[in-house]
């Protein structure tokens, strides 16, 4: 296990087969200490304000089975470039109508739609009430989809992830925990 690195330090004799590669984060409005695994193995350790990397470090040893589990979920092949150009035309063809048709739906106006390929994000909303989408929705069931899509169609009228906020998803997309669920189980072998 290496837990020892400065922050930022990386070694890259260390691979997600053997050992994890660990890198260190503070973060001012972190409230706990959290993991992440990102696609390339390395697993994200954020220390919260107030934290030290002493308990970083156990943390981060506390929770090596799930670090494991997480890093042993097989990730698809990458599509390769013909596929994700058919794809990112589908998603094209097929994300803006249904947007539009859900905002207006929820009485919304979406001034601009945008399909990119987002690495983090799933979709964003601009206070211009600019919609931008991650291609990659179109890979997933449709009722995430929607879900993703409803969720950004909220911003429009709450631009935070305040309680009322998900109040608004709620009565608008009333499973949408079970969306955010899937999201999380199967979302990263996505990107």
């Amino acid at each position: 296990m290496q837990l020892g690195l400065p922050f930022g330090a990386t070694d890259a004799a260390v691979s997600p087969q053997s050992s994890p590669e660990y890198y260190f984060v503070r973060h001012r409005r972190a409230r706990r200490y959290l993991l992440r695994v990102d696609p390339d193995g390395r697993v994200r350790v954020t220390i919260p304000r107030g934290g030290s990397r002493r308990e970083a470090d156990a943390f981060a040893l506390r929770n090596r089975s799930w670090i494991d589990a997480q890093l042993s979920r097989a990730r698809p092949p990458a599509l390769a470039p013909e596929a994700q150009r058919a794809w990112r035309a589908r998603a094209k063809a097929v994300l803006p109508p249904r947007l539009f048709e859900l905002a207006g739906r929820h009485g919304l106006a979406v001034t601009a739609v945008s399909v990119r390929s987002q690495k983090t994000r799933w979709g964003s909303c601009g206070r211009n009430g600019h919609i931008s989408l991650n291609w990659r929705l179109i890979l997933m069931p449709e009722w995430v989809r929607d879900y993703v899509l409803v969720h950004e169609l909220m911003h429009l009228r709450r631009l935070d992830h305040s309680p009322k906020f998900w109040r608004l998803v709620e009565a608008a997309c009333p499973d949408y925990r079970v969306a955010r669920h899937w999201l999380r189980a199967h979302g990263p072998a996505l990107r």
